[in-house]
């Protein structure tokens, strides 16, 4: 295609959009001057082709059962060689969380490339968010307590490894985090490096999930043994993880009984420690990023759990 059929094509499906969504609450064009250099360009195509792409806002509501007023909006930018290539499109919704919904943007995307390549697309990227969001909320409202669903609130504790832990930032949100979420437990900075977290088991997934999916920018690849048995790892803005990966898990229920079949005891029981802290262990290595491994078998004998020693490191500690 040539930039005027690009152009042509860009034009013709905001004047669609526009009818299909005439208040500005539907539709907002948030660069009027661009596509009025565009439309100009289509009319008088002996000009250079604009610089600045039409870009737009669209606005939509849920109105199904148990989504009503639940709102979407889709942030559109034109490329110029759109429809050759696919739109920038981003996808909001306070109905979901950062995770959901960049696995919604991420489906959507792989939609479109499976569907919509060559062929203006906004309109159906519109009826397939709408359709994917609402039976995804549908799956995810939240049900009316029972007893028995009382009965499986646990206490959890998460061994988490990362390839290394160095950045300032990423030091401080750990701790920042664990004490929002009233963690106890651990982190060991350095190469390799370390998270403990235990408490509440949802305050434990909503630990691991900030740790991989705040900010997300870019996939990468990232490996759980029991918690999520495969997920894609994300490169984040903030905290950029090399590697990261849960190496063991502990579950236990605290109404009923445990996973080894004893009655369950109470939270705070179960912690092995009081607080959270960062533990430092005569470091050392040229830039002092090496912890003493004996040291850290110490520490956790101390704390009761030394046999996570040789699943992290496969070798018996001493």
């Amino acid at each position: 295609m040539s930039y005027l059929e690009w152009a042509e094509a860009q034009v013709a499906e905001i004047e669609l959009l526009t009818s299909m969504f005439p208040s500005q609450e539907e539709l907002e064009l948030t660069d009027q001057l661009a596509l009025a250099e565009l439309r100009s360009y289509v009319e008088s195509p002996a000009g250079c082709p604009p610089a600045s792409r039409p870009q737009f806002l669209i606005k939509q509501k849920l109105s199904s059962a148990g989504t009503e007023g639940t709102e979407i909006i889709l942030s559109c930018a034109y490329p110029t060689e759109y429809p050759s290539v696919l739109p920038d499109i981003t996808v909001r919704s306070s109905g979901l969380s950062r995770a959901q919904q960049a696995q919604l943007q991420a489906d959507l995307k792989k939609y479109l490339m499976e569907n919509c390549q060559g062929e203006v697309c906004v309109l159906a990227a519109v009826d397939w968010v709408k359709d994917s969001l609402q039976s995804l909320l549908a799956a995810i409202s939240p049900k009316k307590a029972t007893p028995s669903s009382v009965a499986q609130e646990a206490f959890s504790r998460l061994w988490i490894y990362s390839h290394h832990i160095y950045n300032k930032s990423k030091r401080k949100n750990i701790l920042e985090w664990s004490k929002e979420l009233g963690l106890s437990g651990f982190s060991m900075p350095g190469k390799p490096g370390i998270v403990c977290v235990e408490g509440p088991q949802a305050a434990c997934e909503e630990f691991w999930s900030r740790c991989v999916e705040l900010f997300l920018l870019k996939i990468d690849e990232v490996q759980t043994t029991s918690f999520r048995q495969t997920i894609s790892c994300f490169r984040v803005k903030v905290l950029t993880w090399k590697k990261i990966m849960i190496r063991h898990r502990e579950d236990i229920t605290l109404d009923g009984q445990g996973d080894d079949g004893r009655p369950a005891q109470g939270m705070d029981s179960l912690r092995k420690f009081s607080t959270f802290e960062e533990a430092m262990f005569d470091p050392h290595g040229s830039r002092g990023n090496h912890m003493d491994l004996g040291q850290l078998y110490q520490f956790l004998n101390e704390k009761g759990c030394c046999e996570v020693f040789q699943m992290y490191f496969g070798i018996e500690g001493r």
